[in-house]
């Protein structure tokens, strides 16, 4: 009987220990109070959120979720109310109550309370923010566009996301962006902000990628390339009309294209004749930018039939563009040979000798000395038989280096 009593009476024992320690905490001022406040959160969308409530001294009361805007019940002690599935409420046994929320959705952005069945009610509330990444609009959204040179280009960019983001665009080649529409006419920015970017009078230098970029704040940053082709007719530019070469060697031609859509490029002689690839003629085309490009033509070997005109065309659906070169025999300067050199040196040497001979032209008389050497009497005889031998060493000298 007493067992029975016992079991019979071990849940009433425990409601009364409640309402003792109920009744004592309430004698003791010993009220439930809120250890820390209620913070507020900030998640994006599809991630999962926790709020946490610390209660201390709680006894008999009870722990509430409500969600404020809607007044909706959520929660009570560890029991879910509402019907969603992705709401779950944890204690751990002492004073901290934790609500989950996984994979947060746009609708559970709001007001959140932890509440205690008090009297008067004993409430702590947060917000719960819920960001969402930027995403374009595709539809909304331009696509590759091709205008005409001298015409007009509308890029448009649309996104979403929460908060709302802020478009900025720049150019892939990080050249700069072109406006004609504002208050101070021609402007040249390497970024600008918003929807909608409007290009006016569009030359071939505008042409490329454009780059539209969605921000928030919210990481990740979206992006989406947007190409504008510029359609004009070729340009053909040679940098040297006339060109010349010695015969036998090699030589380069060169012309500078310009031209969109892609253009055919090719070589001609002056009267029309195509020239293909071969032993003979070598022809490359270097990109130099999306619409440019500079065509060589080497020739090798040059024979003078070789010698005379050429031309670059090039030729693209909207006209056709050609430049003209002509090809004419330079002639190398002559090199003397090694005996040439030889005769030319001894032919120094000589005029050097005679010019020793022949001395001094002077006016008036006879010297002394000349008048000895041409055979005169007296003294000048003398004079004369030193002069003779030096003038026939001279003279043999002379000789020898002729011979």
């Amino acid at each position: 009987m007493a067992g029975t009593q016992s079991r019979g009476g071990g849940p009433l024992a425990r409601l009364l220990v409640l309402a003792v320690l109920h009744v004592n905490f309430i004698a003791l001022g010993l009220e439930p109070d809120f250890l820390y406040p209620l913070e507020n959160v900030t998640i994006a969308q599809g991630r999962d959120a926790m709020f946490t409530c610390v209660v201390n001294n709680l006894g008999g009361y009870r722990v509430a979720w409500i969600k404020a805007d809607t007044k909706a019940i959520l929660a009570i002690h560890e029991h879910v109310i509402t019907n969603n599935a992705r709401l779950s409420v944890t204690h751990n046994d002492y004073n901290t109550w934790t609500l989950n929320i996984r994979g947060v959705k746009r609708e559970d952005r709001g007001q959140y309370m932890c509440q205690v069945n008090t009297d008067p009610m004993k409430m702590q509330t947060a917000f719960l923010e819920v960001v969402i990444p930027p995403d374009i609009i595709y539809e909304e959204t331009s696509g590759d566009m091709m205008v005409p040179e001298g015409g007009s280009a509308k890029l448009v960019c649309k996104a979403r996301g929460y908060p709302p983001p802020k478009i900025l665009w720049r150019r892939e080649d990080g050249g700069d962006i072109i406006s004609r529409s504002g208050p101070q006419g021609k402007t040249k920015v390497t970024s600008l902000e918003g929807d909608v970017v409007n290009l006016t009078k569009v030359t071939r230098s505008e042409m490329g990628a454009y780059l539209c970029i969605a921000a928030n704040g919210v990481p990740p940053s979206v992006s989406k390339r947007i190409m504008l082709h510029v359609h004009f007719h070729p340009l053909v530019q040679v940098p040297n009309q006339l060109v010349g070469a010695p015969t036998a060697t090699d030589v380069t031609l060169q012309c500078h294209v310009e031209a969109s859509p892609k253009a055919i490029n090719y070589w001609t002689r002056e009267n029309g004749e195509m020239i293909i690839s071969n032993d003979k003629y070598q022809m490359t085309e270097i990109p130099s930018s999306s619409y440019s490009v500079q065509m060589r033509l080497v020739i090798r070997n040059i024979q003078r039939s070789d010698l005379g005109g050429y031309k670059c065309i090039s030729k693209n659906s909207i006209g056709d563009a050609e430049g003209n070169i002509r090809l004419y025999e330079m002639e190398l300067p002559h090199r003397k040979s090694r005996i040439e050199e030889e005769n030319d040196t001894a032919s120094e040497e000589s005029n050097d000798v005679r010019s020793s001979l022949q001395g001094p032209l002077r006016e008036g008389g006879n010297r002394v000395e000349d008048a000895g050497f041409l055979g005169g009497g007296g003294p000048q005889a003398n004079t004369a038989r030193r002069v003779l031998p030096t003038a026939f060493f001279l003279i043999t000298t002379l000789m020898y280096t002729v011979c």
